[in-house]
């Protein structure tokens, strides 16, 4: 099998790979299927968004977080984890390996940064130090 590179065809072919392998996991499977109605709509919607992260080419328009948190009730941060399992198992597979390990990277910072929009925040009454920052932040 030909190793892929981030380009527009690579990031495609992947991006329909992983969610071909997402759409039949017993996990994330039922959640992606419920959330989404025109797969292909969205397969063109995240090739634009993974051209957009690695290709800086603007193509994505849309707003990731709140199109998460409709779903806040199913999603944990273990689901996180698998999500990130399968699309490193999938980079390795396709990717060649400098390209599978920068969009494992990128993955890892954009999955961190979604569940902290999703799981945390700071509660304005709890108490804060001599600082003026929160003493701990709540989960929510």
């Amino acid at each position: 099998m030909k190793l892929e590179r981030i380009d527009d065809d690579g990031l495609r072919r992947l991006v329909e790979a992983f969610y071909a392998r997402v759409r039949v996991d017993e996990e994330l499977g039922p959640i992606f299927n419920d959330a989404i109605s025109d797969w292909p709509e969205h397969l063109g919607k995240l090739t634009d968004f993974w051209t957009s992260v690695m290709l800086t080419t603007g193509r994505y328009k849309g707003q990731p977080v709140p199109a998460h948190m409709k779903h806040r009730s199913r999603i944990t941060p273990e689901l996180f984890e698998r999500w990130l399992g399968l699309w490193a198992e999938t980079t390795d597979a396709m990717m060649e390996p400098d390209a599978a390990r920068a969009l494992q990277d990128k993955a890892r910072r954009i999955a961190q940064s979604l569940q902290l929009a999703m799981f945390f925040r700071i509660d304005a009454d709890q108490p804060t130090g001599s600082n003026g920052i929160p003493e701990r932040v709540a989960a929510s």
